[in-house]
């Protein structure tokens, strides 16, 4: 399978950055019926933000509504799958180079039976150039 670059929809919330926080988020989307293709979480000063890539935006945004959550406003990141093979994410990050784009932040992981996935974000001014870049769906 050849790799796969498609923009997404993502969402964040600022949330305490104490043990369950994320879970409780989790378990309230997943009782809501909410899929996501990804999530991730990370501290920011004393609280923590979690991100949110849903597979439905429009379902997303009305259960996080229902159960009480402060969403961000709309943001577009990337998500990235393919063949896990060496050079992969490097080959990625010198076409962004290539165009002169800097990536804001990426997260890649091996998915285990030969393919990985990857997140990754850029300057909302830099999204458009990006997709174009990376040949984005």
């Amino acid at each position: 399978m050849a790799t796969t670059v498609r923009k997404v929809d993502y969402f964040y919330i600022m949330t305490s950055n104490i043990p369950g926080a994320g879970a409780s988020v989790l378990a309230a989307l997943w009782d809501a019926g909410i899929d996501l293709l990804a999530f991730s979480g990370f501290p920011f000063g004393q609280r923590s933000q979690i991100d949110f890539i849903p597979k439905n935006p429009a379902a997303f945004k009305a259960a996080a509504k229902k159960i009480g959550l402060k969403l961000s406003p709309r943001k577009t990141g990337f998500l990235i799958q393919g063949d896990d093979q060496p050079g992969a994410i490097a080959r990625i990050m010198g076409t962004l180079a290539h165009a002169d784009i800097n990536v804001t932040a990426i997260d890649a992981v091996c998915a285990g039976k030969g393919r990985y996935g990857a997140l990754l974000w850029v300057k909302s001014k830099d999204i458009a150039k990006a997709a174009k870049a990376l040949r984005a769906s």
